[in-house]
This record gives structure tokens, sequence and C-alpha cells, in this order.
């Protein structure tokens, strides 16, 4: 999570604790549609949640102020930063993740091959340190199957889902 450059609260418990003594209304955005990082390093927006990929080089060169990762654990590209979890939001996980698709009726040995050449890629150190240099992490070999995505996005099918239900907000 991430808040504009100058915002006073410097830490995420700082953070909290500020929001709740002043009961001011702050504006937070997510990644996703629409240019979020943009209004954050304009002053339009108070609170940002993006991926590090975005926001890395923003993060270290210091125009936005760092609060924490939504990760359960540190990650490699900013490894002093702590998780939100750290900073008093317990539990607190989002995780951004991609995955590679095909077209229903593709056949198996067709993506099986595209499979095996793709985790032959993964491997590639300079594939995996520019990964870091962006801010994105590999995820573990057992995720890198048909099978291994499958079980992940039902995983968050199950953990989404209902939260996007009872917020009644749909992405158009």
């Amino acid at each position: 999570m991430l808040g504009k450059k100058g915002l006073a609260p410097k830490t995420l418990p700082e953070l909290v604790s500020c929001v709740k003594a002043s009961g001011r209304s702050m504006n937070l955005a997510h990644a996703g549609l629409g240019a979020a990082l943009n209004a954050l390093l304009g002053g339009q927006l108070d609170l940002l949640c993006d991926q590090p990929t975005q926001t890395l080089q923003h993060i270290k060169v210091g125009t936005v102020q760092l609060y924490g990762v939504t990760a359960l654990e540190n990650i490699p590209s900013l490894p002093s930063a702590p998780t939100l979890s750290e900073g008093g939001l317990k539990c607190f996980e989002v995780k951004v993740w991609h995955g590679v698709y095909a077209p229903k009726g593709t056949p198996r040995a067709a993506i099986e091959k595209f499979n095996a050449a793709l985790r032959v890629a993964l491997k590639a150190p300079t594939f995996a340190t520019r990964m870091t240099e962006l801010g994105a992490v590999i995820v573990p070999e057992s995720k890198q199957t048909p099978e291994g995505l499958n079980t992940w996005l039902q995983s968050e099918i199950d953990k989404w889902g209902p939260v996007i239900r009872a917020a009644g907000v749909y992405a158009d």
C-alpha cells in the first residue's frame, strides 16, 4: 500500500491511528482500470494498492510513501518493507498473479509443449533476475502447470467471490 508523497503518517500503524483520530475520509484506489498511479503522484489520491511492477521505481526514489506489501511474506525487491499484516492488518493478503490461458479445445499436447517451454523460461537466471528487478515473484513450480494454475484460480474464486458478492460491486 502506498501513500502520496508528503502524507504525514510514515508507517501503517500511524496511518490507521491518524484516520481513526481525525475521522477524515481518504481516497483509496487499487490497481486495475484507470490511471490510479498518476492520480496518486498528482496528489488527487491519498492511498493506492498496486503491484510493485508498476510502483517499484517510485518507491525507490521516494515519490510515494510505502506503508507495506500486501503479501504475507516480504518480497525480494523490497526486502525491508513490512507486510500489512506486520503493520497491524493481521492476515491481510492480496497477491497479484498472472496466468497463461489457451482457447477451449486447444489440444492437450500443445498445452503441454507450451507449458514445458514456459517452465524452462521461468528458470532462466536472467529472466528471474529481471522479474526481481521489476518487483515480481515467480510462483513455485507446483503452480507452474495447468493443474497448479487451476487450483490457484479456484482458491482465488473461493476467497474473493464472497467478498465481491457481499459488496455488490462488479467490474464492467
